[in-house]
C-alpha cells in the first residue's frame, strides 16, 4: 500500500493519503490538509474518518466540498460530526464545520474502500465510535488515537473510557500480530510488537 502521510494544526496530527485502486483514500483531515492536498495535485475520492475530535477533522467539511468525495466514520460520531457548535457545548474553543456521513462504516473484516480491502477495528475508549483500519496485505494499521509509540489515547476527554480502551487494544490491536505497523493520529510510527514489549499502559 503507497500512501503519504501530512501532519497539521496546532496538535500536530496525522492524515494519510492511500494510492487505492479506485483513486485516493484520505484517513483523517486535520487542519492544513486542504492546502496539503492542493499542493499535491491530488484528488480524494474517499474520506475515512477514525474519529470525530476537532484536530482530526477540521478540514474535513472542505474536503469534501473541494473534492466531491463520499465520507465514511462511525454510527456514534454523528453527534460531534454533525451538531453545530458541538464542541463549544462542552466546553472546548473550537469550532468545527459540520460533516454529514455518505455511509457509515461498523467493524468487520473485507471492507472494500476504492478497491482496497481493509478490516476495520471498533475501539471506543479514547472517543466514541473510534476506528482503526487495517490493511492486511501490507500488514499497515491506520489506528487514530487509539495506540501511540510508547502511549495510548486519551480517555479523560467527555466519552472517555480507560478500560474500554486497554480492552480494545489487547483484544482486537495486539493479536494482530506483532510485526504489524501502527500509523497513529500523533506522532511517529510503531509496531506492534514494540508496544506489547515496551509501552507502559500495556505491562
Amino acid at each position: 500500500m503507497n500512501f503519504q502521510c501530512f501532519t497539521g494544526g496546532d496538535l500536530e496530527t496525522n492524515c494519510f493519503l492511500l494510492a487505492a485502486p479506485g483513486g485516493d483514500v484520505l484517513i483523517d483531515a486535520p487542519e492544513g490538509c486542504a492546502d496539503w492536498l492542493a499542493r499535491e495535485g491530488r484528488r480524494v475520492g474517499m474520506l475515512l474518518l477514525t474519529h470525530g475530535h476537532f484536530d482530526h477533522v477540521m478540514d474535513a467539511a472542505r474536503v469534501v466540498r473541494e473534492h466531491k468525495c463520499r465520507t465514511g466514520y462511525h454510527a456514534d460520531g454523528i453527534r460531534m460530526l454533525t451538531e453545530p457548535g458541538f464542541f463549544r457545548k462542552m466546553g472546548f474553543p473550537w469550532d468545527v464545520e459540520p460533516v454529514a456521513a455518505d455511509f457509515l462504516i461498523e467493524e468487520g473484516a473485507d471492507q472494500n474502500f476504492l478497491g482496497a480491502e481493509f478490516q476495520v477495528l471498533h475501539v471506543p475508549g479514547h472517543c466514541v465510535g473510534s476506528l482503526c483500519f487495517y490493511h492486511v496485505p501490507s500488514k499497515l494499521l491506520f489506528g487514530g488515537d487509539v495506540l501511540f509509540a510508547g502511549a495510548i489515547g486519551r480517555w479523560d476527554l467527555p466519552g472517555g473510557n480507560l478500560d474500554q480502551l486497554l480492552s480494545g487494544i489487547r483484544n482486537k490491536v495486539l493479536p494482530l500480530g506483532d510485526e504489524v505497523t501502527v500509523w497513529p493520529g500523533h506522532g511517529p510510527s510503531t509496531t506492534v510488537g514494540r508496544e506489547r514489549r515496551t509501552n507502559p499502559f500495556l505491562a
